[in-house]
């Protein structure tokens, strides 16, 4: 008998696309067993969306930042075997950013794989899996601002014990630390600020929301006719911002 961790790990191993017999010297099980479990898939329990709160992965820090960037840069799409890519799509110019989103993939899905897709500009960072879509229950069809985003319970739960993994999330995705400059009496000031900038008005009201939990004062900056902006300026803000998230690096 072997474990449902056991037959998922080699179910993803086919979907991977390699071949039984790799598949049953790396996981020690025969080749009818693999055959069988390929033909009766049998999900973990723990993961089904009927599960609720017991979906949640157990490292709910990294799962906090790993949904800011998800809501930001991050999608979700159908392997023709079955099952889901994850990828966040993470600029070259933040190698250390790029780290820490596989850092966070790893650590909620450790059995599944983890891989750096080169793109123009950017790195994709991927991961298939058979629960990504429970992990992420706001995928879907069409762009993120043109459809209801909205956290399940244990989802809120989380991002409500983990608000500074969650906006740093946010900021890495879609955010910015810049410096600003202004001229008074012939002298040039510069100060910080942070930046959010997103079309969806949901996911805008999610970072607003945890950041009025976390005592950061913001406000909304139009761009053009649209509020598309979450500016922090702030002097005690911008400081309360730069002790739990920083620049981008």
């Amino acid at each position: 008998m072997y474990d449902v961790a056991t037959r998922m790990h080699a179910l993803d191993l086919l979907a991977d696309g390699r071949s039984m017999n790799s598949v049953s010297k790396e996981t020690g099980v025969s080749r009818a067993a693999i055959r069988a479990w390929k033909v009766r898939l049998e999900p973990s329990p723990r993961l089904l969306p009927s599960a609720g709160p017991c979906a949640a992965p157990s490292d709910r820090a990294s799962y906090a930042y790993l949904l800011g960037v998800y809501l930001g840069d991050g999608c979700i799409s159908p392997h023709p075997r079955g099952g889901h890519h994850l990828r966040i799509a993470c600029a070259d110019a933040w190698p250390g950013l790029i780290e820490q989103c596989r850092a966070a993939v790893k650590a909620v899905r450790p059995d599944d794989k983890v891989y750096l897709l080169q793109r123009q500009g950017c790195v994709a960072v991927t991961s298939y899996g058979r629960h990504w879509t429970c992990m992420f229950p706001q995928h879907g069809p069409g762009k993120k601002h043109e459809r209801r985003i909205a956290l399940e319970t244990w989802q809120q739960e989380i991002v409500d014990a983990h608000p500074w993994e969650f906006v740093r999330g946010l900021i890495h995705s879609d955010g910015c630390r810049i410096t600003n400059w202004t001229v008074r009496n012939a002298k040039r000031y510069e100060y910080p600020r942070y930046f959010f900038t997103n079309k969806s008005d949901d996911i805008r009201k999610l970072c607003t929301d945890t950041l009025t939990k976390v005592g950061v004062q913001w406000t909304i900056l139009a761009r053009g006719s649209d509020p598309l902006n979450v500016s922090v300026a702030r002097k005690s803000s911008v400081a309360l911002m730069d002790a739990h998230i920083g620049p981008k690096y």
